[in-house]
């Protein structure tokens, strides 16, 4: 029989950060694809393009985009 261990793994980034109880609920936000997957899977918050910091619980597309986040990836694609 094997033995297990349990090592933590300290975190420290933004997801150390308040959780945003703002607009979120009324936006669909533009977040990296893997921090997506990271919260999918760990439950960890996110932090879209505009700032906003909270846990994906909806689907995103019944939502309008955020227009400060569609404003900074309008300016990141045109450099």
């Amino acid at each position: 029989m094997a033995d297990t261990v349990t090592i933590p793994i300290e975190e420290t980034s933004v997801r150390d950060a308040p959780v945003d109880e703002g607009d979120h609920d009324k936006f669909a936000h533009y977040v990296r694809k893997s921090d997506i997957t990271s919260s999918a899977v760990n439950g960890h918050a996110v932090v879209a393009l505009c700032g906003k910091k909270w846990v994906p619980t909806r689907k995103p597309d019944d939502f309008p985009v955020c227009p400060d986040c569609k404003k900074i990836y309008e300016s990141l694609k045109k450099k």
